[in-house]
């Protein structure tokens, strides 16, 4: 018999000025472009996951947190070897001063190369596609974000 496994992960979408904000990071060794955001701890609310996983990598207190999207669909784990369904959990949010954020120009321009590493930058929403971003579930969010 399988043991059933769940991983619940959370996941921002801050737009401003016609863009949205993306997270290059390296996973396992993979190049990944994707939403900001992160696991769900236990005992944590989902909005609070997010707001803390923002101030996490970005240094910023995210705000007016709104629910955009729920996983409606079976995705299976990238990431783990074994045997995990992945829910992600998307929300709109707003920051005090979007201009002041710490992004750079360039995808994956990193301080350092190595797993764990990870790099902010705007995406332009009218040449944005859902290839821009890897993983399958931020893909249907980049198309539902798109034909918003």
């Amino acid at each position: 018999m399988i043991m059933a496994r769940f991983t619940i992960r959370v996941y921002g979408l801050l737009v401003h000025n016609g863009r949205v904000l993306v997270a290059d990071e390296i996973i396992k060794g993979q190049r990944i472009t994707k939403f900001p955001g992160g696991g769900l701890e236990y005992g944590e609310g989902t909005k609070d996951c997010l707001m803390r996983e923002i101030m996490e990598e970005i240094g910023i207190e995210a705000y007016d947190v709104q629910h955009f999207y729920t996983t409606d669909f079976f995705q299976r784990s990238t990431f783990h070897a074994e045997e995990i369904q992945v829910v992600s959990i998307y929300y709109t949010f707003r920051v005090q001063s979007p201009s002041e954020l710490p992004v750079v120009e360039v995808a994956f321009a990193f301080k350092e190369e190595r797993d764990g590493a990870e790099a902010f930058r705007w995406l332009e929403l009218a040449t944005a596609t859902e290839g821009d971003v890897h993983l399958p579930i931020d893909r249907v969010v980049m198309k539902k974000l798109l034909s918003a």
